[in-house]
């Protein structure tokens, strides 16, 4: 499924609203939760997603100059710099930038994964419930699974598999077998690691153990 810049962002909108909505009472401790995202907390998260909402494609490659061409580390200076003191204030700061159309230079599909995977980092450690259009999460698992995992995608993770949204019945690659919904079978391919039971299948063990 392929997904234009005329599909993507009214998604993107929808879902940096509902994550501000989601985090408008978390109590000041819970900020400092450990999230999805190996050694960066929730509010370490939230700043990755405000600045991703705010940088400019000529900004990212100035960031990227800075880093000496490091991706995590132009990540790590990103957060330093759009972090607030009072976590509230990095989330009304969100809040204001929801309608905001800027991007790297990346596939428009890449605005998806970001807050599709970025907010489940931040949702299930916190044990909030996630609301996802199918649209969206197809077109973000779509794109991970043609991207190189070198370029944050998740195409050799799934190498060799056939992904099976149990929700939907639709299906991606061809091989064994992994089942599960549609977001799970993102996050996975992402990269991110996921419980027992939450995917199914003859390649379910395969794909967790690239995870």
């Amino acid at each position: 499924m392929e997904s234009g810049p005329a599909d993507v962002w009214p998604l993107v909108h929808t879902e940096r609203r509902r994550l501000v909505e989601d985090l408008a009472n978390l109590p000041r401790s819970a900020w400092d939760t450990a999230s999805l995202c190996e050694d960066w907390s929730v509010h370490d998260v939230l700043a990755h997603l405000l600045e991703s909402a705010m940088t400019t494609r000529l900004q990212f490659v100035a960031g990227m100059v800075r880093a000496r061409g490091d991706f995590h580390r132009a990540n790590r200076d990103g957060i330093e710099r759009w972090q607030r003191a009072d976590p509230q204030q990095t989330l009304a700061e969100y809040g204001r930038a929801e309608r905001a159309t800027r991007t790297p230079p990346a596939h428009p599909a890449t605005r998806l994964v970001e807050v599709y995977v970025h907010g489940e980092d931040i949702r299930r450690p916190l044990s909030l419930p996630g609301r996802y259009p199918r649209e969206g999460i197809h077109a973000a698992l779509a794109h991970q699974l043609r991207t190189k995992v070198s370029f944050e995608g998740g195409r050799e993770r799934a190498e060799g598999l056939r992904l099976r949204d149990s929700d939907t019945g639709m299906s991606w690659g061809e091989g064994p077998e992994v089942a599960g919904p549609a977001v799970d079978l993102l996050l996975a391919v992402s990269g991110r690691t996921l419980g027992d039971g939450q995917l199914t299948g003859p390649g379910a063990a395969t794909l967790l153990a690239r995870a």
